[in-house]
């Protein structure tokens, strides 16, 4: 290529809208980090491990092959990476912050994850590469690409263990009410431990063991539809569960300080026992107390994909940065729909009484609820399904921080599944509850994934030349990363606060 037909560092950003390149091109005016040759467009083949096969033959991409993912496959990914276990505790989190309070967090959530969003693709639009790791290898060399790799490690992690400790909390729910048992037995078959192992091995890890994430599109639009269903249930209960709450005797798990009073069904069934406050069948639209700490982590839990939109990119069929935020906030603005309707309706059907898990929050009322029974199916289903696809992008950083150079090895491949799934098996038995996962995941690797890590890679990557440090993008970028400082300082403080003072309804109600 002749020197005048280079293009300036400033036009990179239209050069390659699409990710393509041409072998050889290499921006000159980029910080290399201690790194003096020019590597856009090789990716190890740790880094294109867990994802469509190689082929030479075609124009060189990102990542060396032509992605066959289409666009409503990939919307299907996103959303199911985006949806998970965060839905069953946001109406907890509208309760302790009240209607109004929540929805202009959740609304900022979701408005700077998809800016977060756009900062990674304007970032690796620029330098030619398609994952997180790889590009804070590009902004701060090794440190930045292990810094990237330890919080998706993290955060996935977490988020595994949420939905691994669902099915171990509701699996035994579902098999006492197709049983039909007033109360839970002894037997293996009861136990949640064992039952959490059963899924992880005859279901979870062969989804897991799969290397092309996009025929993964099929389990997440089923996935999707499950929640669906589990939203249309949420509202419908609400019209059907009159407040006070009535609740059976033997099923009691409410709040002790309410005044309860025991009376006979009318129909001359079991005793019901119902709250005789009903000032606490008003709704608050503005609330503080000491649970509001954990409200943004669970809503910045609930909105983190970020790990998963450029693996999800790299498979996309014709991809362009503009396909890709299409993508991206059409996933979001559903979430953000599903996530608020399913907050509200499950807040308005048990106000301040709800747990920080609503599916238990429904034994209070009848345990042989046939549709809630359907609905814990349908949400076992849908995070049983979700694992799989948020593993992948764990073990793509483990891959980069320990086989970088190494060749696929289908032995290397199932030890990473198999040693994480154990890992994760063992931390949900031994997990307190939930909201200790989302509290801590939320407010350490949450706010890195979204808020700091886009935008000083955007900051490092992007060059001077094209957008200067006091160029109003990057300094937006600069108070992006701070927003990100101060609200894990802030959640941190909070949670540490509210675990010193022993005032934690985590501790008190499970």
């Amino acid at each position: 290529m002749n020197p005048p037909e280079v293009p300036a560092q400033t036009e990179m950003v239209e050069l390659v809208p699409n990710g393509k390149h041409v072998e050889g091109l290499c921006p000159v005016a980029l910080p290399t980090v201690g790194v003096e040759r020019c590597e856009v467009g090789r990716p190890s083949h740790g880094e294109a491990e867990g994802f469509l096969p190689q082929n030479a033959s075609k124009e060189t991409h990102f990542t060396d092959f032509e992605g066959k993912t289409s666009f409503g496959m990939s919307v299907f990914n996103l959303s199911n990476a985006i949806m998970g276990s965060g839905i069953l505790g946001l109406a907890y989190a509208m309760a302790n912050t009240g209607i109004l309070l929540f929805l202009f967090l959740l609304t900022c959530v979701a408005l700077l994850s998809s800016y977060s969003i756009h900062l990674l693709l304007k970032s690796s639009g620029i330098v030619g590469i398609r994952a997180y790791e790889q590009l804070g290898f590009r902004a701060f060399g090794t440190p930045g690409k292990l810094m990237a790799a330890i919080a998706i490690t993290l955060q996935n992690i977490g988020a595994m263990s949420s939905y691994l400790y669902i099915v171990k909390s509701e699996v035994p729910l579902v098999i006492q009410t197709f049983l039909n048992l007033p109360e839970k037995t002894s037997d293996w078959y009861m136990n949640g431990n064992y039952l959490v192992i059963l899924v992880s091995v005859t279901i979870i890890l062969p989804l897991a063991l799969m290397r092309q994430l996009g025929y993964l599109g099929y389990s997440s639009g089923f996935s999707l539809s499950c929640m669906v269903f589990f939203l249309i249930a949420v509202i419908y209960k609400k019209f059907q569960i009159s407040c006070p709450l009535p609740t059976f005797s033997a099923n009691v798990t409410g709040n002790t300080s309410h005044v309860q009073i025991i009376m006979k069904d009318s129909s001359g069934g079991d005793p019901l026992i119902q709250a005789s406050n009903t000032d606490s069948c008003t709704p608050s639209y503005f609330t503080l107390n000491t649970q509001t700490a954990y409200t943004i982590p669970i809503m910045a839990f609930a909105f983190v994909c970020h790990p998963e939109v450029l693996p999800i990119y790299t498979e996309l069929r014709d991809p362009s940065k503009q396909k890709m935020q299409h993508i991206s906030n059409l996933s979001i603005a559903v979430m953000y729909v599903m996530y608020f309707m399913a907050a509200l309706f499950g807040y308005l059907t048990f106000y301040d009484r709800v747990e920080s898990e609503l599916l238990h929050t429904y034994n209070k009322v009848d345990p042989f609820d046939v549709l809630i029974l359907c609905v814990r199916v349908a949400v076992l289903t849908a995070v049983t399904l979700t694992v799989p696809i948020v593993l992948f992008p764990v073990r793509r950083a483990i891959q980069q921080m320990l086989f970088q150079d190494k060749e696929f090895s289908w032995l290397r491949h199932t030890l990473i599944a198999v040693i994480l799934l154990t890992c994760i098996n063992l931390l949900v038995i031994f997990a307190p509850n939930i909201l200790g996962i989302f509290g801590i995941i939320g407010a350490t690797s949450a706010p890195c994934l979204i808020f700091i890590f886009p935008a000083i890679f955007y900051i490092r990557i992007v060059p001077k030349d094209k957008e200067p440090l006091k160029s109003t993008p990057k300094i937006l970028a600069i108070c992006f990363a701070g927003l990100g400082v101060l609200f894990m300082t802030m959640s941190l403080s909070f949670i540490i606060i509210d675990w010193i003072s022993g005032n934690s309804k985590s501790g008190g109600n499970h």
